[in-house]
């Protein structure tokens, strides 16, 4: 039975410990972290508790940043939390902007029904092509019709001479 990507090896098997062990220190391997991990659980039922007089006063816009986020000044726009604009502070003149692809994909359309609209009207170089060559088939049609009326007569032609 297969083991998995890793080997046996001689001095036995893999061990990996579990964040409850790391945290009650009966892991095998003592992570360094270990001591930070025991603070950030004794702070979070504090912050729990903490939540619902956060939530009535909003005073306290700074929130605890974890690991490097206190120390480092991150210019991400995809950290940046959205803000939440009311209806009445909406600038209702203010027009919005579309995105490079949007205005492309309006320009795409637009080009797309007008080219349709000249089709219609056989303005177009495809819509002439295509005009003449309905108008070729069509008096193709009607002379095989024709022809099919014309041989048909004869044979009833014939048939009535054989008959006399």
């Amino acid at each position: 039975m297969g083991r998995g990507k890793f080997k046996g090896k001689p001095t036995g098997q893999r061990h990996f410990s579990t964040p409850e062990e790391m945290l009650a220190g009966t892991s095998s391997r003592p992570r360094t972290f270990k001591k930070q991990e025991a603070e950030y659980e004794e702070e979070q039922p504090e912050e729990e508790s903490g939540k619902e007089s956060e939530e009535e006063s909003d005073d306290e816009p700074e929130q605890k940043r974890k690991g490097t986020q206190g120390i480092i000044q991150i210019e991400n726009p995809n950290l940046a939390k959205p803000k939440n604009v009311k209806a009445r502070d909406i600038d209702i003149g203010k027009t919005t902007e579309l995105s490079r692809r949007e205005r492309e994909e309006l320009e795409k359309q637009r080009a797309h029904e007008r080219y349709m609209r000249l089709q219609e009207q056989g303005k177009t170089e495809q819509a002439r092509k295509d005009l003449e060559r309905l108008t070729l088939i069509r008096q193709q049609r009607a002379e095989a019709a024709r022809k099919r009326e014309e041989e048909k007569a004869a044979k009833e032609q014939k048939k009535a001479e054989a008959r006399k």
